[in-house]
């Protein structure tokens, strides 16, 4: 008989026979010790009407209980707006974004395009406060998700990295977790807990197109997973805290091919849901999985980067109106 992952810290491990059950849907991992412990109660957790429990000071609770109200998937339908007003990002003295105003959609892909070094990537990261990570990192402008600003005051960067999720460009998987564990490490680690673990697992490993592949593996180390299985089971990670929008830094830049289409078809069922922000130098890619595209350049050595063209995917691959576009989409420069 299976246990559920809500009680796998004290479980025994399976043996490869009962792993490969068909009756273990979902095969218990951790040992003890191995997931980052929950943070110690200062009160009696207290389930919200979305089963998520807040655990913690009072203050983490509060940020807590706001994410957990976002939990359930059919208000998603209602969020998910992010717009940048007049973004310029510096690193020290550096100027390397130049005035982006950008709208992206909700429950739409948003695909970022251009050649290296334009500062997509750095808008990228800024779009979910990772470029305030860089020391010398400053930003001017505005990011606004649902109309408020992820960088005014009062608002917590916890809670802005929470309804922003990220992917990078190298799956990141941590490599002392098992599979199932990694799927929940978001959760631990902002101290939500879901009333149904294994419903979630399942659930998150689904849309990033793993659980077929994974269902008799989740108490293996998620390291030990291909690089297209690594790169999805990051993604099912940043699904599991319920974020508004999910940032993609070219996801499939080290993938071969049928991992590629996989991903991608995995970036057309998520758009149905959550809004997708995605940066690639694959012009083939971009037309496939966007629905709306960026074209970022630099006029010159040192300048910054700016947008030249934005509209429409078919538009800008079809009737761009500078010529600078009609150049770079059809490989003539860059």
């Amino acid at each position: 008989m299976s246990i559920p992952i809500s009680e796998m810290g004290n479980a025994p491990r399976a043996t490869e026979a009962e792993a490969l059950s068909p009756r273990a849907a979902l095969p218990w991992a951790p040992s003890p010790g191995e997931i980052t412990q929950p943070l110690p109660l200062e009160h009696e957790p207290v389930p919200n009407a979305n089963g998520i429990t807040t655990e913690g000071t009072d203050e983490q609770a509060g940020l807590r209980e706001e994410a957990a109200l976002r939990y359930d998937p059919e208000t998603s339908f209602e969020t998910g707006v992010i717009e940048a007003r007049d973004v310029s990002c510096w690193f020290g003295s550096n100027k390397v974004l130049e005035r982006i105003s950008l709208v992206m959609r909700p429950r739409k892909v948003t695909a970022l395009i251009g050649p290296s070094g334009c500062g997509k990537s750095t808008f990228l990261r800024a779009l979910n406060r990772m470029h305030e990570l860089v020391p010398s990192a400053r930003l001017s402008g505005q990011v606004l998700l649902d109309g408020k600003d992820i960088y005014g005051p009062g608002v917590r960067v916890t809670d802005t990295r929470l309804r922003i999720g990220m992917v990078f460009q190298k799956p990141n998987p941590f490599p002392s977790m098992t599979i199932a564990q990694n799927v929940l490490s978001g959760l631990r680690l902002a101290g939500l807990k879901a009333e149904n673990k294994d419903a979630l697992v399942q659930e998150c490993l689904a849309k990033a197109g793993l659980w077929n592949e994974a269902r008799f593996r989740l108490n293996h180390s998620g390291a030990a997973l291909s690089g297209g299985q690594q790169q999805r089971l990051c993604i099912a990670r940043a699904l599991a805290v319920r974020p508004e929008v999910l940032l993609m830094d070219e996801p499939c830049s080290a993938l071969d091919p049928i991992s590629t289409g996989v991903i991608e078809q995995t970036i057309a069922e998520l758009s149905k849901e959550i809004t997708i922000v995605i940066v690639t130098h694959n012009m083939q890619q971009a037309q496939r999985v966007s629905d709306q595209c960026a074209l970022f350049l630099v006029d010159g050595e040192g300048m910054p980067g700016h947008i030249v063209e934005q509209g429409p995917t078919g538009q800008v691959f079809g009737a761009p109106t500078d010529q600078r576009t009609a150049d770079y989409v059809g490989g003539r420069f860059g």
